[in-house]
């Protein structure tokens, strides 16, 4: 799939092989479509002609399939399920994953679903908090799931669980790190493929085989919303729990044995909910809503921009990063640690924006509570 799940292929918010052009005023962004959108904090995933993305339909949850190139409604299914908040109000938190023609999605009130991405038809079904006891504090169950070869893994709350991808039977059960409305991230560190979650403990890994625990890092404190991100050298970069606070931490294993190195930790980057993005030894992200770059080898800002608030997406082959503001601009800046500059900005979609973007080929996917929009980007040199 182009864009199999949450923050992309490698859930690190990277696009790679693509080039856009950045002077908008005589090569702008083409709407594609725009239409009306149920609420929820879902993004897209998208494989060929077709998107998925979760909204509220009323009383229900909905699973939707959308085609890419025209907004056309393909099937819906629904379900009882209806969660609210009064932070991000109704819907569904998590976004789909798509490996073949499965689509798996978590609903925001813990229901687990494997359909046929071609016609929506159920394939199996899982409600995590009945099966593993763990109740949410109040935000519901946003957990992205990702799919690794059979394995459908996913966070029930703070604990990582995984289902045959085929038969939806369980297959393993990863130790309970408490609150946490973080994602399974799927990483290889010193050579051993491991699947990380950020908890109230702080961080956890286990082996995808089997889910048994490789390490814990604990950095306590309460719930944690951001991903970790990995440095070229292997270190991880993770967020405190309140999200006003960034670290960096080295990770080694000698003849089975983790060891763990606290480089910096810095306040000058606070992604309370905004994922952050790193990209040749810088990090992108946000201090509140202002957009800032991070010096990774020291953990200091080499610069602070605008106040966008949102999501960062980086276009890696071409040192460039992708805003999507809580206003619902889309604005293009350098990936340059030497100062901040904005080459280019749209008024995408209205309302308040707190969805991941999403990127197919050329095609930018953005929505919210609202409404959701396609635009074909202007390839460079085109």
């Amino acid at each position: 799939p182009e864009w199999p799940g949450f923050r992309g292929p490698t859930r690190d918010g990277i696009i790679r092989g693509m080039q856009i052009e950045t002077d908008w005023k005589d090569k702008p962004p083409a709407e594609l479509w725009r239409i009306p959108v149920g609420p929820g904090c879902s993004s897209f995933s998208v494989s060929g002609d077709f998107i998925f993305t979760q909204e509220q339909r009323g009383e229900d949850e909905a699973i939707a399939c959308y085609t890419l190139n025209t907004g056309e409604l393909v099937w819906l299914h629904t379900y009882p399920a209806r969660f609210w908040d009064s932070h991000a109000g109704a819907g569904p938190r998590s976004t789909p994953a798509i490996h073949g023609h499965y689509v798996c999605t978590l609903g925001a009130t813990g229901v687990l679903k494997m359909l046929d991405a071609r016609d929506g038809t159920v394939l199996w079904t899982h409600d995590l908090v009945s099966e593993t006891g763990n109740e949410h504090s109040g935000w519901g169950c946003p957990s992205s799931p990702v799919i690794q070869d059979s394995l459908v893994i996913v966070a029930a709350i703070g604990q990582l669980v995984a289902f045959d991808l085929i038969t939806g039977e369980a297959r393993w059960k990863g130790p309970d790190g408490g609150d946490s409305y973080s994602s399974p991230q799927l990483i290889t560190i010193d050579g051993i493929p491991q699947v990380l979650l950020m908890s109230a403990v702080g961080l956890i890994s286990v082996s995808p085989a089997d889910g048994k625990q490789l390490w814990k890092y604990s950095w306590p404190g309460e719930s944690r919303i951001v991903q970790p991100a990995i440095t070229a050298d292997g270190d991880l970069i993770v967020c405190s729990s309140d999200g006003m606070a960034i670290r960096r931490v080295g990770i080694r294993q000698d003849n089975g044995s983790w060891s763990f190195e606290e480089k910096w930790t810095t306040a000058q980057m606070k992604p309370n909910f905004n994922d952050f993005a790193v990209h040749k030894g810088h990090a992108y992200g946000f201090n509140g809503n202002m957009l800032v770059c991070i010096d990774l080898e020291t953990g200091e800002r080499d610069w602070r921009g605008s106040r966008y608030g949102g999501q960062v997406m980086v276009f890696a082959d071409q040192d460039l990063l992708l805003v999507l503001s809580e206003k619902g601009e889309v604005a293009l800046v350098e990936a340059n640690h030497d100062k901040f500059r904005e080459v280019a900005s749209m008024d995408a979609i209205e309302g308040k924006t707190w969805n991941h973007p999403a990127i197919a080929g050329d095609i930018l996917l953005v929505r919210n509570t609202q409404e959701m929009a396609a635009f074909r980007l202007p390839r460079s040199g085109s």
